[in-house]
């Protein structure tokens, strides 16, 4: 399907109905917080339903949804973080291990800071080349192999009290991948994470936790573009919608996941994208998807 543009920006949703919003909502609050990447499932679902691409802007939009699931289901969490860092620099203990968990997140929040500002007018624009199918296939596959190489070099040993900033920087700096659509935050970190051997439900949580920032940035940032972008009316609601439905699916995602990793490994993970980014390869180069 062609791509809806207002201003320069990608805005199929606003032409979508409530059907498709539902389904698209549950998709990507599943997705976005699993490794398999929301933004390519996103854009695998409509070309394959036929429907028009929802775009860029809603699926980063979106993205406040899982922010909503990951304070709530880690409220214990983002308290402590909180709490703990303001009171230990009160207390000049910048040793307290919230306060240190506190700067590793800011510090592993940078490069994707820095790089989305860079990357922002392509990776929204109609047309983005970022947004293809080939591309997001190809992602899927790598992605792949490098969680599949993760899983059997870590010794799952450390714990999110034992990060470093040196562990958190790596990790931001893998968090950059999530702008190619294809990789997915959740992938990228947790992959990261884990080659840094640290327990998957370990590695799963500093991922949630570091992208809180990110997720909250990257939301605010396109509902202030989309507050600009001269919307129609009817996409407004859309758009609310689409939070609300995602919010709920994505905290069941959190809840499924982290159980999932006290037990089990990431190998289902990895064999779902390996097959998605085989068919979307195999159906991008024979002309079934374009």
């Amino acid at each position: 399907m062609s791509n809806v543009c207002t201003a320069g920006l990608d805005v199929g949703f606003a032409s979508l109905d409530y059907l498709q919003i539902f389904i698209l909502g549950v998709v990507q609050g599943i997705t976005e917080l699993l490794p398999v990447s929301s933004t390519a499932h996103m854009r695998v679902i409509p070309a394959l339903l036929g429907w028009q691409d929802p775009g860029s802007a809603f699926s980063a939009a979106m993205q406040l949804a899982a922010l909503a699931a990951v304070v709530s289901y880690f409220w214990r969490d983002v308290r402590q973080v909180t709490t703990g860092s303001i009171n230990a620099v009160r207390r000049g203990d910048y040793n307290d291990q919230w306060f240190k968990l506190a700067v590793a997140i800011v510090l592993a929040t940078i490069p994707i800071g820095i790089a989305g500002l860079a990357l922002s007018s392509t990776l929204n624009t109609c047309n983005s080349p970022l947004r293809g199918l080939m591309v997001i296939g190809i992602s899927c596959v790598v992605m792949a192999v490098l969680l599949a190489v993760a899983e059997l070099r870590a010794r799952h040993t450390r714990e999110v009290s034992q990060m470093r900033l040196r562990d958190a920087l790596i990790v931001g700096v893998a968090q950059i991948g999530a702008l190619i659509p294809g990789v997915s935050r959740s992938g990228s970190t947790l992959t990261a994470a884990l080659f840094l051997n640290f327990k998957r439900e370990e590695a799963a949580r500093f991922s949630f936790l570091l992208g809180l920032p990110a997720i909250a940035l990257a939301g605010l940032k396109e509902l202030w573009v989309l507050l600009h972008a001269d919307l129609p009316a009817h996409a407004w609601p859309h758009l609310l919608f689409g939070l609300v439905v995602a919010s709920i699916s994505a905290f069941f995602a959190i809840w499924g996941l982290m159980k999932f990793l006290e037990r089990f490994s990431t190998w289902p993970f990895v064999i779902y994208r390996a097959l998605l980014g085989v068919f979307l390869i195999v159906a991008v180069s024979t002309g079934l998807l374009s």
